[in-house]
């Protein structure tokens, strides 16, 4: 481990009072990616130093690092201990959780801790806000530069230098138009808009927070690990996705244990310092699938790969043979984590989106209003953090899953959306202790140095006994590392 500057745990979580957590939604979320319910007596909490918030956000976060912790401690005990049957009885030697809410509440905001060299990392653009409409409000979504062009070509606008009057300029065309006519026009020109809505408004169809199920056949060699000191220590994961949710998930592999390799676009953009954040624990390479030499060495690297996770839109990648029926035939046996912004049907599956753009489209923004009506947003990217932590929990379980001898060996299809964890949140009662003050962030915290500077971070909030406090290995600079799996 890199040495660190931080990470005292000042919380005094009470192992088995799962009653702390009020919503019941750790419990929900366990049974749905399948876990035996007397697990849950594990989890302890620590209360006190949340993030205040209009929906309980906190329960949110609190519940998904459970589950994330809870599988990555089952999976510990299954592989440090003699062959069993996952759905027999529980390995008595499962190690206790531990979810403290001022490690939640540090971890789901990383990114607005991070310093590079002492610089903050950037976070939103200045085009990336709300607006007044002719009817209401309107959220863009425009950090990445081609965003940015198909924001201002969908206003019939011409970039400039000069930010202030760029940002008059695109009020007051937003201003003149209805919200929905607005988010069509940018759509259309391949920009990111939502009008923001009411939940009633939004009212999509209700779906799981979790869609999992075997497919495929049988894999080609035997599933097995041997004892390791890390639950997802020896599994290969190939990392296909961008942001804040899908490299949580893959950041939070590699903590425990995972050789991730993430493979980006050489033709597509993505933030450095979002890279700095979420790129602990992980490798990072460019490949161009369209091109015969480098689709060649995505082949091989998933030839031996237990796991893949992706995080473009639905569709995205079967043109590149990357559908999940197809990664099966090539893979058998291999397990599949897809992530979206709105769902994998409907009418709004085929679009990008952001968990800024999903709090405007199902009602969270105007609840976080301000007194004056403008819409507001969470206190970090809740949406993001929790659907990233959720998302590693379903692997890990479908890890532990794959290691049950009585088990089928087949591969598994893991299915999340933002939109479906904005849903469950709305769903959840009222926190009967929601936070009052901001919590101290200092102690859970650390310093390391890194190819790219260095780095001041959040640590993990995964913590059972005798889980790493933090990661192997800083983040790399973006496609800075071969396409090959370690050693």
């Amino acid at each position: 481990m890199f040495s660190d500057t931080g990470g005292s745990d000042t919380g005094s979580p009470n192992i088995g009072a799962s009653g702390i957590d009020a919503s019941g939604l750790t419990g929900d979320l366990w049974a749905a990616l399948g876990g035996a319910p007397s697990l849950l007596e594990r989890v302890g909490y620590g209360t006190g130093g949340g993030l205040p918030a209009a929906v309980p956000v906190m329960a949110l976060g609190r519940a998904t690092t459970a589950v994330c912790a809870l599988a990555a401690a089952e999976l510990a005990a299954v592989r440090s201990g003699p062959p069993v049957s996952v759905r027999g009885p529980v390995p008595a030697s499962v190690p206790a959780v531990r979810v403290t809410d001022g490690a939640v509440a540090t971890a789901f905001t990383s990114e607005r801790h991070l310093l590079i060299d002492g610089r903050p990392g950037a976070t939103f653009a200045p085009l990336s806000r709300f607006w007044p409409t002719a009817d209401g409000w309107i959220r863009t979504h425009a950090n990445y530069p081609h965003h940015r062009a198909r924001l201002l070509t969908a206003l019939g606008l011409r970039d400039r230098d000069d930010t202030d009057a760029l940002v008059a300029e695109v009020a007051r065309r937003l201003a003149a138009m209805p919200g929905e006519q607005s988010e069509q026009a940018v759509y259309a020109a391949g920009g990111l808009a939502v009008a923001v809505r009411t939940a009633s408004a939004w009212a999509a169809a209700a779906r799981p927070v979790v869609e999992r199920r075997a497919i495929g056949t049988a894999p080609a060699r035997s599933p097995a690990l041997p004892p390791a000191a890390l639950p997802a220590e020896g599994v290969r994961v190939l990392d296909l996705t961008r942001v804040i949710a899908g490299p949580v998930a893959t950041r939070t592999l590699g903590l425990l244990g995972a050789d991730v390799l993430r493979i980006d676009s050489p033709r597509l953009p993505e933030s450095r310092d979002a890279q700095a954040d979420t790129g602990f624990g992980k490798r990072s390479t460019a490949l161009d699938l369209a091109v015969r030499a480098d689709r060649a060495v995505f082949e091989e690297l998933l030839g031996s790969a237990d796991v893949v996770v992706t995080g473009y839109r639905p569709g995205a990648l079967d043109r590149y043979g990357l559908s999940v029926e197809a990664l099966l035939e090539r893979r058998p046996g291999l397990i599949v984590a897809q992530l979206s912004a709105w769902g994998f049907d409907g009418p709004w599956a085929g679009r990008r989106g952001f968990d800024s753009l999903v709090q405007a489209a199902t009602g969270i923004a105007l609840l976080q209003a301000d007194a004056e009506g403008r819409p507001g947003a969470l206190p970090g990217q809740f949406l993001d953090h929790g659907t990233g932590y959720l998302i590693a929990a379903g692997v890990l379980r479908a890890l532990t899953e794959r290691l049950d001898p009585d088990g089928d060996g087949t591969g598994r299809l893991l299915r999340f959306a933002l939109a479906t964890t904005a849903a469950r949140l709305l769903g959840l009662p009222a926190d009967p202790a929601p936070a009052t003050e901001r919590p101290d962030h200092s102690g859970r915290l650390a310093e390391t140095d890194s190819p790219m500077g260095r780095l001041r971070y959040a640590l993990p909030p995964i913590r059972y006994d005798g889980s790493p406090t933090t990661w192997s290995r800083p983040p790399s600079r973006p496609a800075a590392d071969a396409p090959r799996w370690q050693p």
